[in-house]
């Protein structure tokens, strides 16, 4: 990857031995090696059993998650945050486990709408929710830096499965709740 981030800075003309670049491909490779580090991290591991019984059936949510992630077609940053709430159904899990899976598939190249239905199929699937809501709200660089120069925009994205999909009363509950 070092070589390949030497072949694209001089290909743009600069000189690569002047000080300023002169460790700069080596360190955009481990930059970015820890910007796509998501691609290497077992769900599983994450999760690591913090899943604990609960009797509990209210709503749960975290809010604000904050998330960086890089747009698979420009490789430039996007960045965030989500809102994440669940529906227990005789458990719970870590809360830190909640950014984690968001953090695994943000540190991969991205589309934030994939990202906002990766994250809450995950937590359906590890958590045996009755339901889960996720909404991601983002700010992609590739937008504002380039191309039309949108500097206030903001994506929302959301995905809604299991009671909060159908149920409009568990839906209206957890949007107003993460507003």
């Amino acid at each position: 990857m070092k070589e390949c981030y030497q072949k694209i800075i001089e290909s743009i003309g600069e000189d690569i031995k002047r000080p300023g670049l002169k460790d700069t491909p080596e360190r955009a490779a481990k930059a970015f090696t820890y910007l796509t580090d998501g691609y290497k991290q077992d769900i599983d591991k994450i999760i690591n059993n913090a899943l604990f019984p609960s009797d509990n059936d209210e709503m749960i949510i975290v809010k604000n998650i904050e998330l960086y992630s890089l747009c698979e077609h420009h490789l430039l940053p996007f960045f965030g945050k989500c809102h994440v709430g669940y529906l227990p159904n005789g458990k719970i899990i870590g809360l830190s486990k909640v950014a984690r899976v968001v953090d695994i598939f943000a540190r991969r190249l991205q589309v934030q709408e994939n990202l906002t239905r990766q994250i809450a199929e995950t937590l359906l699937t590890c958590t045996k929710a009755r339901g889960v809501g996720v909404v991601i709200e983002a700010q992609h660089l590739c937008m504002m830096m380039r191309g039309v120069e949108k500097q206030n925009s903001v994506m929302t994205t959301s995905c809604l499965l299991g009671d909060f999909r159908s149920n409009s009363s568990t839906r209206s509950e957890f949007l107003t709740l993460i507003q």
